[in-house]
């Protein structure tokens, strides 16, 4: 995206869950997916929203929802993105008029609400950040959004560093910002290091982890990595880069602390900083009694 677009942004939310969708200027669907309440819903949102926007990019963010208070919302101002609430009778008219969509449906309502943000916002009315703790977590809400942001664009950095020399990395591990993972790509971020890791070596970073069945999937991904296949030259690996965008994620670790393995590979960097970041703002929000955020953590980390 440039920098004079807009993305539109539709969240149909419940008790439990925000269905999302992200539109672009034109109408054209970008991604849609289903939330969790609370901080891990917030930053699932961020990461979604920063890996449709291009390096850099200032293209303003516009969502559209049927409310106007709650702490889900205060979040969404303290990050910087435009809010509008939309009356519910609105939404119930516009969505008459796209009745050709079919049955109402938590999705289709997302999508609704993006279309008409994207289409009638002149009609629908901004939500104000006019609260105090608003205005006191808005700095830190909007540093927490941007390092999700850069998480994901490190994270894709990262896929791409290993498509480009190392396919069988990604082969052999499903998630790649997982900390066992992680750990394994510090401990032997190219195809000649990996394929000399033992079963024991990736069974202990397995067990710290605490992953279930962790014999098989040593022996599997073990043989993934021992496995022929197309490569470059050992002159061209990225090996440093892979380490580097690897310390850069433990950095922007969301949710807990790398494995003592992880931690030791990338000595000295901090951990959990955009989790530290959501703990304090929704707390203030108002999310301390929602079973979101655990509060010994949250006391701990001010400590």
């Amino acid at each position: 995206m440039t920098e004079d677009e807009l993305l539109f942004v539709g969240d149909d939310w419940a008790q439990d869950h925000h269905d999302v969708e992200l539109m672009d200027a034109t109408g054209r669907r970008l991604s849609k997916a289903r939330l969790p309440e609370g901080v891990a819903g917030i930053e699932r949102l961020h990461s979604v929203i920063g890996a449709e926007l291009g390096e850099d990019s200032k293209a303003e963010v516009v969502i559209g929802i049927e409310t106007d208070r709650g702490p889900w919302v205060q979040a969404l101002i303290a990050a910087g993105y435009t809010v509008y609430a939309v009356n519910p009778l609105q939404a119930s008219r516009y969505r008459e008029r796209l009745a050709v969509w079919g049955a109402k449906s938590d999705a289709a309502d997302a999508h609704m609400l993006a279309d008409m943000v994207r289409t009638d916002s002149h009609q629908l009315r901004p939500v104000s950040g006019d609260t105090a703790d608003a205005e006191a977590v808005k700095v830190l809400t909007r540093i927490h959004k941007t390092l999700i942001w850069e998480r994901t664009r490190t994270m894709q950095r990262l896929r791409h560093a290993l498509l480009d020399y190392f396919p069988a990395a990604l082969e052999a591990f499903e998630d790649l910002d997982a900390p066992d993972v992680l750990e394994l790509l510090a401990k032997a971020p190219d195809p000649a290091a990996a394929a000399k890791l033992t079963t024991t070596q990736i069974s202990t970073v397995l067990k710290r982890a605490r992953r279930r069945n962790i014999a098989d999937k040593a022996t599997k991904i073990q043989a993934v990595l021992r496995a022929e296949h197309l490569g470059q030259p050992a002159a061209a690996t990225a090996a440093d880069s892979v380490r580097a965008l690897v310390a850069l994620l433990v950095t922007y670790a969301p949710t807990s602390a790398p494995t003592p393995g992880l931690r030791a590979g990338v000595s000295g960097r901090p951990w959990g900083i955009a989790r530290a970041l959501a703990v304090g703002a929704f707390v203030a929000f108002g999310y301390d009694d929602s079973g979101a955020i655990d509060l010994a953590e949250l006391r701990q980390r001010r400590k």
